[in-house]
């Protein structure tokens, strides 16, 4: 019978110019790789077109998390970027995101590169409801990758060790 990977324990770790301690989300999703094939007819061939790959285009990456005081480095990275006006160079960010057991060992793990933000948002502020205001944080990214287990436990997503220390 498979192992099958259970989606509620989970963590996210941030690695960049930008020092963010504060990672605890409700949801993580945007995880995706999509190829665009186009269909290209050959002159005097009828029996059948071909279909060329065309760039990979990654998803966007969506964090949800209960809004938090604003004196933290994931909302004042967010707010450098969003609002600073392209005056100084935008500083992306690695990201790991991983999977975990009961026990809280790693069972899956992905690395996104090059992430910055592309929206900031807040949930409805609502009087009859007695729930928390959530934020969603947007991220752009370069390129998705799977981790491996080196057979010890250890995960590495494939992101250069600089990167992650």
């Amino acid at each position: 019978m498979p192992d099958f990977v259970r989606a509620f324990f989970f963590e996210v770790s941030f690695s960049g110019a930008v020092s963010i301690e504060d990672t605890a989300f409700q949801e993580v999703s945007g995880l995706e790789s999509t190829m665009d094939v186009e269909t290209v007819v050959e002159g005097g061939v009828n029996s059948f077109v071909h279909r060329l790959p065309k760039p990979v285009k990654q998803g966007t990456l969506k964090l949800k998390r209960a809004v938090v005081r604003r004196d933290n480095g994931l909302v004042d990275w967010c707010q450098s970027v969003l609002q600073g006006d392209f005056a100084e160079t935008i500083k992306t960010m690695s990201l790991k995101i991983k999977v975990l057991d009961v026990e809280g060992t790693p069972i899956r793990e992905w690395g996104v590169t090059n992430a910055y933000p592309t929206k900031m948002s807040i949930g409805a502020f609502d009087a009859m409801k007695s729930e928390l205001a959530i934020e969603t944080i947007e991220l752009a990214y370069n390129s998705t990758l799977k981790g491996t287990d080196d057979g010890g436990g250890n995960w590495d997503a494939g992101i250069d060790g600089d990167v992650w220390g």
